[in-house]
């Protein structure tokens, strides 16, 4: 006889289920709740700097190169080719130190042509003068013919008036009267004669002035001609070191043809240099003429042995070129020893100082006048906490803290963008 059996009771199972379920709930809310474990970052590969307050110099850094202060260019006055380059650049030279000597043919041809204008023309004032001054000597004898006549017309005319008045007349009214009109018309051509013979001589004066004055253009012109010649063996000009023959950038050959205009050589004073630096557009508005500036020379001396030198700003270009301003620096001092053209210096220079101000050295990201993040260290030392930090005016290495940070307080200021998106960092 078969027995019926009680099916197995299923409650333990689910409250084993249930407990399970509540203990892996509680255990995902709690998860969710701590806060995630913060990064590591090796403290020996950090650059941490301690916010002070005091006084901020502030400073702009500039490369640049030393040019000399005083430079001569020599120029070609006209085209020509290089024939003769008795000297090469770097030696002393003086005024009349022979540099480089061209040759034109063309240039000698214009010379020729002027000096046979001039000579032609010397000639033609002889011709000139010798015809106007015949002209006028023929004039003057037929003055002194035309002064004769008239006189003998005077005298016939009062001969023949005392004849009239005789009695009987001794001659007729005829007579009279021609001889009246032989003296007007000896008076009248004498006149005509005397005003003739003034206007050729005021005339001469004139045509011999104007040949005169045309012999003094062509001369000119025969003066600029021949200094043309001259110019083709070119000196140096002034006293001074031979920097460049050329523009600079390629330097002149035997046989070269060069144009009026293109520059030749550089001559420059030896010991006056200048320092030419290159300050980047954004912060070269606040350079200003006579500010100081410490120029490190030792950036291009090879072995560092060229040494320091100060100065003050003497101009400041109106211009940018390819996002810096030209900024050039006279020396306060003699140039160090060593100091040459063309060499690669540093120049810093002193913009302000700022008193009673908190600064920190620069962070490697954020720039003036901007909010930055940077992680300040935590009191234990141990973790390094995200602060929102207002920055101010900056220098070359440090920059004003506005707001965010108080004096002694610890921040990173290495690169740290890696951890943008977390809010602190543990220090190991």
């Amino acid at each position: 006889m078969d027995i019926k059996r009680e099916p197995p009771k299923k409650r333990g199972k689910y409250i084993l289920i249930g407990v399970g379920v509540a203990v892996l709930g509680i255990t995902t809310f709690m998860l969710s709740n701590l806060e995630a474990r913060a990064p590591s970052v090796d403290r020996a590969t950090l650059w941490i700097d301690s916010v002070q307050r005091g006084t901020m110099t502030r400073q702009v850094r500039a490369p640049g190169t030393l040019t000399p202060e005083h430079i001569r260019y020599v120029v070609a006055v006209t085209s020509g080719r290089v024939e003769v380059l008795p000297v090469r650049p770097g030696v002393t030279v003086t005024p009349s130190t022979l540099l480089l000597e061209l040759s034109n043919p063309d240039v000698q041809l214009e010379m020729l042509n002027a000096q046979s204008a001039v000579t032609s023309a010397q000639q033609n004032y002889v011709t000139l003068q010798t015809t106007l001054e015949s002209a006028r000597l023929q004039l003057e004898t037929q003055v002194a013919n035309a002064r004769t006549l008239y006189g003998t017309a005077k005298r016939n005319y009062e001969t023949m008036k005392a004849l009239a008045a005789k009695t009987p007349p001794l001659a007729s009214p005829n007579e009279v009267a021609t001889a009246t009109e032989q003296v007007d018309e000896g008076e009248k051509r004498l006149k005509a004669l005397e005003q003739q013979l003034k206007v050729q001589t005021d005339a001469i004066s004139e045509q011999l002035r104007l040949s005169r004055d045309n012999i003094a253009r062509l001369t000119d012109i025969l003066k600029f001609q021949q200094e043309r010649v001259a110019s083709m063996k070119v000196p140096a000009g002034e006293a001074g070191q031979l920097l460049s023959l050329g523009n600079g950038q390629q330097e002149l050959q035997l046989g070269q043809w060069v144009l009026a205009g293109q520059t030749l050589a550089t001559v420059a004073q030896p010991g006056k240099l200048k320092a030419v630096l290159r300050v980047p557009e954004t912060q070269a508005k606040d350079v200003a003429l006579g500010q100081k500036v410490d120029i490190d020379t030792r950036a291009g001396g090879g072995g560092g042995n060229t040494g320091m030198v100060k100065g003050h700003v003497s101009r400041v270009d109106p211009t940018a070129i390819n996002g810096t301003v030209t900024v050039e620096v006279l020396f306060d001092e003699d140039a160090p020893k060593g100091a040459r053209a063309d060499l690669s210096v540093d120049g810093v220079i002193e913009i302000e100082r700022l008193d009673n101000v908190l600064y920190v050295q620069r962070p490697a990201y954020g720039q003036a006048e901007s909010t930055v993040g940077l992680f300040k260290l935590d009191p234990d030392g141990k973790t390094a906490s995200r602060v929102n930090v207002k920055l101010g005016r900056s220098s070359v290495s440090t920059i004003e803290i506005v707001s965010g940070l108080q004096p002694k307080d610890k921040v990173i200021v290495s690169d740290m963008s890696q951890w943008d998106n977390v809010a602190k960092v543990r220090l190991q």
